[in-house]
């Protein structure tokens, strides 16, 4: 009978065994292609609103005699979209779905398949919540900041009027855990004035984030180079004045805004008002619901040029007007800018249109190689190319972590692969050195970036001999060195190699002194540490 016993207890604890092994082993059956529909985008409504975007950088090029660049790769295009909607490179397997497909539907389905991807909803969400409320964790216990993203990241799932999320997170009330979007107020809450949200900071936030307009700098003094005068930020933060801090969260009260002389120590009474536009304001609602009103207004021209900006900034690197929340009043608004900023009021602040309609403008698919005798710098000033960035912190442990897996690494990845990724991916950024809230500035790298990537423990875990690791994998399943390594170009840079670089590393596969997969751990160690991985190109 014991061994009975013993037999039966092996065969529970190896049934076990291997029901884990099976759930944590990758699946190999690859997703279907997603749903699209490749005639919408070539509706005559939709490709006049891309056309005009068009025709506005071609009257520019014309201008200043520049001849636009080469159309880039659809490969090459792909990856600018998941770097810049998902943060992270493509798949191999969604790669191999896309060149499936006939050349003249690979952008529409791309877009969609993007569009749809959870993986964009979470990204974008944690893109607008830096604009909203930065990167600091505010105070812990009036501000969640988990829950604001997770709010947002719902209302880009559901495709929500960019309009409506920002009214709900000017003039919102309730606590800041059943009403994410009081945690755009909440964020500010001042200890030493019974926990008040600051006024100051809320117009200065309003105005950057929604507006693209620096009307904070005006902050202590009349601005130097604008029209803007201390008593119109002054009047802004008025709209916050009624605004406190309860049992139930955020309400607005009674009372008025009060700023103290800095040289008489006098204060006075401020009364809300907007520096332009004072027609567009309602005389109904709560203060900060008038304010949100006039905000979000279809005739307030700063609200969808800087939302336009932002996310023509996210999609393509940079944004057409630099930085990307200051928005000169009285100088020039770009031709593309408008455009599509009246595009956006058009359609009802439709987000996913918007981010469309920019994917498939010329300027947007232009190679980064400026055409034959065309000046690099006059090319990208007047986007007669695709502009090279460097890629943000959280794209470069995104792009890494994807690199070293042949199938797709979304929400429907295996619960500990996506815990272990999440704490790999947050170490990396934090020592890699996280971008804050200004994102777009195309800092160099550090020498401390390059050894992290170099020696990191990120980049080692993932190209090292492993199971799991793409490397390991093409090793076993590739045919032959030059299949091996047109592979790992796909996987690691969206890319096939160039005749020189298939002939170079197939040479050094076959001289070193070591078993295939630790040749092709090597090779993915070089690809990954290369300049070309590091930039969005």
């Amino acid at each position: 009978m014991t061994w009975m016993r013993n037999l039966l207890f092996f065969g529970l604890v190896g049934g076990g065994l291997c029901t884990v092994g099976f759930s944590l082993w990758p699946r190999s059956a690859t997703k279907a292609l997603a749903a699209y529909d490749a005639p919408a985008y070539r509706q005559p409504e939709f490709q006049a609103a891309v056309d005009r975007v068009n025709a506005s950088f071609r009257v520019e090029w014309a201008a200043a005699h520049l001849k636009p660049a080469e159309p880039a790769s659809d490969l090459l295009v792909a990856r600018r979209l998941a770097l810049g909607l998902m943060g992270t490179v493509p798949s191999l397997e969604e790669i191999r779905q896309l060149e499936a497909l006939p050349p003249s539907d690979r952008l529409a389905w791309w877009v969609d398949h993007v569009l749809e991807d959870p993986r964009f909803n979470g990204y974008f969400a944690e893109r607008l919540a830096r604009a909203c409320v930065g990167t600091e964790g505010g105070p812990f216990i009036f501000f969640r900041r988990h829950r604001l993203v997770t709010w947002l990241e719902d209302a880009v799932a559901r495709n929500r009027p960019y309009d409506e999320i920002v009214r709900e997170l000017i003039a919102s009330e309730g606590l800041w855990t059943d009403q994410p979007a009081t945690n755009f107020v909440s964020v500010t809450s001042q200890q030493d004035k019974q926990n008040q949200p600051d006024p100051v900071r809320l117009a200065g936030r309003v105005t950057r984030a929604f507006l693209g307009l620096r009307l904070d700098c005006a902050q202590c003094h009349n601005h130097p180079f604008a029209a803007w005068t201390k008593g119109d930020f002054e009047g802004l933060s008025a709209f916050f004045g009624q605004t406190f801090v309860g049992f139930k969260g955020i309400y607005d009260g009674s009372g008025e805004y009060e700023v103290e002389d800095r040289k008489t120590q006098i204060k006075k009474t401020v009364a809300p008002r907007v520096p332009f536009a004072g027609e567009l304001l309602a005389q109904d609602g709560t203060r900060r619901q008038r304010l949100a009103g006039w905000v979000t207004h279809p005739q307030n021209p700063f609200f969808a040029r800087a939302a336009v900006n932002r996310v023509w900034a996210l999609v393509c690197g940079k944004p057409l007007v630099q930085p990307v929340d200051n928005l000169e009043t009285d100088g020039p608004v770009p031709a593309a800018l408008q455009i599509l900023a009246d595009d956006f009021v058009a359609h009802g602040y439709d987000l996913r249109r918007l981010i469309r309609v920019i994917a498939f403008s010329e300027v947007f698919r232009l190679d980064s190689a400026a055409a034959d005798g065309v000046d690099g710098d006059e090319a990208e000033k007047s986007w007669a190319l695709f502009p090279l960035t460097r890629l943000r912190p959280e794209q470069v442990a995104g792009s890494v972590a994807q690199a070293a897996s042949v199938s797709t690494l979304t929400v429907d990845s295996h619960i500990v692969f996506r815990l272990i990724r999440y704490g790999e991916q947050n170490e990396f950024v934090t020592r890699y050195g996280d971008s804050g809230e200004d994102e777009f500035d195309n800092h160099v790298g550090t020498i401390p970036q390059r050894l992290l990537m170099m020696n990191g423990k990120l980049v080692h875990d993932r190209v090292v001999e492993g199971p799991f690791n793409a490397s390991t994998r093409i090793a076993i399943i590739a045919p032959d060195d030059p299949r091996a390594v047109e592979v790992a170009y796909l996987t690691v840079l969206s890319r096939r190699p160039t005749p020189n670089e298939e002939a170079h590393f197939e040479a050094s596969l076959a001289e070193m002194k070591l078993s295939r997969p630790q040749r092709l751990e090597d090779l993915f160690w070089a690809l990954i540490n290369s300049t070309e991985f590091s930039w969005n190109h």
